[in-house]
């Protein structure tokens, strides 16, 4: 059994790493540390080499200009939506940055040196440096600094960096993906090194975020690289009947155990969807949306009336029926695999992206009856919430964590009666310090709750976005959205 990305929160650190493997692309002229740089042999100091090098780094710096939507944006959401009231814009703003500052600190760090001397990040799964990166977390750290660009003045050259350990560590199935688990020495993993769709699916969301931000006259054209990213995504992880999102590159259409009818529910993402559709007047993809919200309500309306609980996985009636049920325990990752656990538990947060940003109706429902029953099961009291739950909404975990209160908190935005419950689950979660998925979730959803997560298919340039002036820019919904 192959383990994916979003393992719980004991499994996370205990899955298999498997044997090694060379990265696809060459590291040899990379410059890793200070250490590999010096030598006791090194030639004499050579004048023009200085110079040269010194030319490379202020070219480095020179192109990381100023974001065209520097953090905060606070901008307007669907109407009707909620924002915490018992705290000011500018206090729902510094807790967001203290958030992001505490993240950056433990879970960003520097994996080494392009030849150009762009400086390569990587996202690590823990506070130590023995810490792999998972692609789903590389996902996360590309969309988080690329939506605080501004407050982070170095977001540019950082996001650049993300993208770079991205491109040297592609799917050995298909290259244009990235390999889900990437060990901290950067040694491969034979037959593992495939891909995960969540992180590829958030690498693409936030490609467009950076091309909004700085355009595409740097060193990378963030539209030729989401563009290639995403044929890959289609090509290879997308059901080619069922329009669903497959588990990751591995995945067989027709397999017998995982195939186009077997989703992670926290791989439906319906805002991503829709902007890639306006992006790419690709039908495709609003296909993908119309397929997903579909699966979603007839899970909700078999499995959990009442709660709206979704589960981590789902597998079809049988090989000919192709209705979906949660699927059996251990799956794919352990025995709650059909329950609302710590991959589902990000549902709130992806439905009611949609339903903030497009104000897309099926979504804006199906998030709602989440929203609804875990304010009443709790009785008001966010600490009441629980790490996890069957789908009739009895307790797996007993004991609070900000990944399943943050996105339930996204979802009290669309709560017309949730107003004290969002505020009660947002004062839960601002101070939180858990785990790098914990808090990756946590700052994601809190990006939302203050409206500073936008969507860069609403944003039109006037001049494009290699000309004009920032002036240009503004935030219009595009028609039929």
């Amino acid at each position: 059994m192959q383990i994916r990305n979003g393992l719980s929160k004991i499994d996370r650190k205990s899955y298999a790493l498997g044997p090694l493997r060379r990265p696809r692309k060459s590291c040899a002229l990379r410059i890793r540390s200070t250490e590999q740089r010096q030598s006791p042999t090194a030639p004499a100091f050579n004048r023009s080499a200085f110079f040269f090098l010194a030319l490379l780094l202020i070219s480095v710096e020179v192109l990381a200009g100023p974001p065209r939507h520097p953090f905060p944006q606070n901008i307007s959401y669907a109407t009707g939506s909620l924002i915490p009231n018992h705290r000011s814009m500018a206090e729902i703003n510094e807790d967001v940055r203290s958030l992001y500052r505490q993240w950056r600190s433990d879970y960003l760090v520097q994996a080494g040196t392009e030849p150009d001397l762009q400086p390569r990040y990587r996202v690590r799964t823990g506070t130590t440096s023995s810490e792999p990166t998972v692609s789903e977390g590389q996902g996360y750290g590309m969309i988080i600094v690329a939506l605080m660009a501004g407050e982070d003045a170095d977001a540019q050259t950082v996001f650049d960096g993300l993208w770079e350990f991205f491109n040297d560590h592609r799917s050995e199935i298909d290259p244009r993906l990235m390999d889900w688990h990437v060990p901290a020495d950067e040694s491969a993993e034979p037959g593992h090194d495939d891909s995960a769709f969540d992180g590829d699916c958030d690498i693409a969301f936030s490609l467009l975020l950076a091309e909004a931000q700085w355009g595409n006259g740097g060193r990378i054209d963030y539209r030729a690289e989401f563009d290639d990213i995403l044929a890959g995504i289609a090509a290879s992880t997308i059901g080619p009947e069922s329009h669903l999102p497959m588990l990751g590159d591995w995945v067989d259409p027709a397999g017998s155990t995982y195939n186009q009818y077997t989703p992670r529910t926290s791989d439906l993402m319906p805002g991503h969807f829709h902007c890639f559709a306006s992006i790419t007047g690709n039908s495709l993809w609003n296909e993908v949306s119309t397929a997903s919200s579909a699966l979603i309500e007839s899970l909700q309306a078999d499995f959990s009336p009442t709660t709206g609980l979704l589960p981590d996985f789902v597998v079809p009636i049988s090989a000919s029926d192709h209705s979906p049920q949660p699927a059996p325990p251990n799956f794919l990752e352990g025995p709650h695999d059909g329950e609302y656990y710590y991959n589902a538990g990000r549902d709130p947060w992806r439905l009611t992206t949609d339903a903030l940003l497009n104000a897309d109706a099926p979504s804006k429902a199906q998030a709602l009856r989440m929203a609804q029953w875990i304010r009443s099961s709790t009785g008001g009291d966010a600490s009441a919430i629980r790490g996890g739950y069957s789908l009739d909404g009895t307790i797996i975990g007993d004991y609070f964590t900000s990944f399943f209160a943050a996105p339930f908190g996204v979802a009290a935005m669309i709560d017309p009666l949730g107003q004290s419950w969002l505020n009660a689950v947002y004062d839960s979660v601002r101070l939180s310090h858990e785990g790098y998925y914990e808090d990756s979730v946590t700052l994601l959803s809190m990006l939302l709750i203050s409206r500073n997560f936008w969507d860069p298919s609403t944003l039109i340039f006037a001049g494009g976005f290699e000309e004009g002036t920032f002036e240009g820019w503004s935030a219009v919904i595009p028609a039929g959205r």
